[in-house]
């Protein structure tokens, strides 16, 4: 996919005034970020795309690590995880079979 703010991808923005439209093109002009800015009185302002460009630790999702069934347990044991905590986070997660 493409870069957000990139020619391909270019960050969207709407605004509810010319002012407020001004101001979001001089920022992304400042950082030379391609934008499409909208200018809907009757919408909400919505200029997330350019808050991800500004601040992307704000929205970056990263996938905790996750231990292999043959690594160390992360708790601490010194035992494979699938001999320790695996079976009782399986444990955990599995239906049980109560009437």
């Amino acid at each position: 996919m493409a870069k957000l703010g990139s020619k391909k991808r270019p960050a969207i923005v709407r605004v509810q005034t010319p002012e407020r439209a001004d101001e979001m093109t001089a920022i992304a002009r400042e950082h030379d970020w391609d934008c499409i800015v909208g200018i809907e009185p009757d919408n909400d302002e919505d200029i997330t795309d350019l808050l991800k460009l500004l601040h992307p630790e704000r929205f970056s999702i990263r996938a905790q690590p996750t231990a292999g069934r043959n690594d160390p347990c992360p708790c601490g044991s010194g035992r494979k995880y699938k001999k320790c905590c695996l079976l009782t986070a399986s444990a955990n997660t599995a239906p049980s079979h109560q009437p």
